[in-house]
């Protein structure tokens, strides 16, 4: 089945083969680093998976290949679009500029012409204002050239969502479209607080499923959910995959998409997270189709590319 993926972060979707090679680690102490466990605790704990293959992410040619792999894992897995987000601020602790870094992966996901990716730039909670000022404004620099948005990542807990509203307002005065991580480790409050901002997709947003008030207000703005599910079990955001909220989130008519946040981190592939909503959820194609049409239609493609992608996906449909 063709796919639409609209949230996976390129520093969690790294090849622990390719960090091995490229900082002379073991392998084993790599997947080891890299990947959670079934005692991993909580968001915090999962964060600590990425510090590795940010070590590995320090320059042109790294990011280059990084980015490169990640475009052809997900054209291995029957993706045709995607939108990947990463903090180009984290990849600066060897001198690469900001522009360096955006456009090395820029040219890195360009080399694979067989699946169509823009870009998400991620400001980071617990990060100074300056820095994630500065995230806003090469975001700016290459709207439309390549990067499509921008995020608030990080750990959501610690640093709430309304401590960045000043961001926020920025990005809008300046047309940048965004989306926010929210409703993953704190309360529904964090999505209120991001649509409040403007928001026009929320990041997880599982939080909001027993709260009516923000619920309606999501479906009444048609903002979409970007849902993680084995992501959310892993960070402890839902007790386990068989209490996830994602099928009582899709029948309450939220516009929800499917997505895998972390491919390497949560070992999962978009195709592995249809299987397993199959199997626990009994999600049938017309469904998963719904999925991907709501994919498409917020993501931040422009209306063009967006009526393509649409009759793309309809014409497998038809076919099978």
């Amino acid at each position: 089945m063709k796919k639409i993926e609209l949230h996976v972060h390129l520093d969690g979707s790294v090849r622990p083969k390719t960090v091995s090679e490229l900082l002379n680690y073991d392998i084993k102490d790599v997947k080891n680093k890299m990947m959670v466990t079934s005692d991993t605790k909580d968001l915090t704990e999962y964060l600590t998976k990425f510090d590795l293959p940010i070590k590995a992410m320090q320059t042109k040619d790294n990011l280059k290949r990084i980015a490169r792999e990640l475009a052809l894992d997900l054209k291995d897995d029957d993706v045709i679009y995607a939108e990947v987000r990463f903090a180009p601020i984290l990849h600066t602790k060897e001198g690469l500029s900001l522009d360096e870094v955006v456009s090395s992966v820029l040219e890195g996901i360009k080399s694979v012409n067989e699946i169509k990716i823009n870009l998400i730039l991620c400001m980071m909670r617990g990060f100074s204002y300056e820095d994630n000022l500065k995230t806003i404004m090469v975001t700016k620099k290459f709207l439309n050239k390549g990067v499509v948005g921008l995020d608030l990542a990080g750990d959501e807990k610690k640093y709430q969502t309304i401590n960045y509203k000043d961001l926020f307002m920025i990005a809008k005065d300046n047309n940048i479209p965004f989306t926010i991580h929210a409703g993953e480790a704190d309360t529904s409050k964090s999505v209120l607080d991001a649509i409040n901002f403007g928001a026009k997709r929320i990041g997880h947003g599982i939080a909001i499923v027993n709260d009516d008030k923000v619920l309606n207000k999501v479906k009444e703005k048609n903002i979409s959910l970007e849902v993680c599910p084995t992501s959310n079990v892993d960070t402890k955001a839902v007790l386990s995959y068989e209490k996830h909220p994602i099928k009582d989130l899709f029948l309450k008519g939220v516009k929800v998409t499917v997505n895998t946040d972390d491919r390497t981190v949560s070992n999962i592939t978009l195709s592995k997270e249809y299987e397993k909503l199959k199997e626990y959820f009994n999600f049938s194609d017309e469904e998963f189709l719904q999925m991907n049409l709501n994919a498409i239609s917020s993501s931040f493609m422009n209306e063009d590319e967006k009526t393509r992608y649409t009759k793309m996906i309809m014409k497998e449909k038809k076919l099978n």
